[in-house]
């Protein structure tokens, strides 16, 4: 039962206080987030393994992820974004062939990666620029949104995203649902759009660079924070009137820390000389 009192005094203090209240539960949640994130799949995941008949011993054996490891982690991205800040125009406008090289250079080196402005003769029009995030994509004829998570994790954390009305620039990621493969859903899951039809020469060779811009690999970084992700182009955009000039998939803006909030930053974005396909799609660990 809830007790209600007429004393105008008393309501505002009430009022006031469950405000305060709620400005600091919303405070401390988005300091948080990550954290907080964190620790609650940890729990879920060791809640399922103590859980699971005939897997005696598990819990005694399976890695944890304690609070150093993650720090350490975090202090890298730090660091590689502090690597970056003084090689960066305080805009997100063209970068000079000097900053190209010095940048590319660095994460090359911190990343481990052969990151490139350029291959095969082909750039795009920019290498920092700002990112908004896209729905997800058709996959195979018959695909669903349903049909892209394999747990209610990722469901609460990427099916708000939706999924798009139509096919991306090169159709389906496999052409029926037999033939779709773990490739195809990595693929999709971290996917690019990038302004394919802004790039240098791509009017007078529209062929080429169609089928040299399909599934091809990049790297993606947030300078602010140093996260870092490798994707696929999966899809032309934006167009030039959103004043965007990448998007990315919800599974990139999580791994790009920029999920949250307007969904949208500025990112450095180059390809990866992979021609034996080794560089695992996903986040990059430092």
């Amino acid at each position: 039962m809830y007790f209600t009192s007429h004393s105008s005094h008393y309501e505002h203090l009430r009022k006031k206080w469950t405000q305060k209240r709620k400005n600091s539960r919303d405070k401390f949640f988005a300091n948080h987030e990550k954290s907080l994130r964190r620790a609650a799949l940890g729990g879920l995941g060791g809640l399922v393994l103590l859980t699971t008949p005939g897997v005696p011993g598990v819990a005694a054996s399976a890695p944890v992820a304690t609070n150093s490891t993650v720090r350490g982690e975090e202090d890298n991205n730090i660091l590689l974004a502090q690597s970056l800040k003084g090689l960066l125009p305080t805009k997100t406008v063209s970068l000079t062939p000097e900053e190209e090289e010095k940048i590319t250079a660095l994460l090359s080196q911190k990343l481990n990666l052969e990151v490139s402005v350029r291959l095969s003769g082909i750039r795009l029009n920019k290498s920092y620029g700002l990112i908004g995030g896209e729905q997800h994509l058709y996959r195979y004829p018959g695909d669903n949104l349903y049909q892209h998570f394999n747990s209610a994790t990722d469901w609460a954390m990427y099916g708000s995203a939706g999924i798009a009305p139509h096919l991306g620039a090169w159709g389906y990621f496999a052409p029926s649902k037999d033939q779709f493969t773990q490739e195809d859903s990595q693929r999709e899951k971290y996917y690019l759009a990038v302004q394919t039809f802004l790039a240098p020469g791509f009017a007078e060779n529209v062929d080429k660079y169609r089928d040299f811009f399909k599934f091809r690999k990049m790297l993606v970084v947030n300078p602010l924070s140093g996260q870092a992700v490798v994707a696929v182009v999966g899809d032309a955009g934006p167009a030039q009137w959103t004043g965007k000039d990448l998007g990315g998939s919800p599974e990139v803006m999580q791994a790009l820390g920029l999920a949250s909030g307007p969904r949208k930053g500025a990112v450095l974005y180059f390809f990866i000389d992979d021609p034996s396909n080794i560089a695992p799609l996903g986040p990059v660990k430092i």
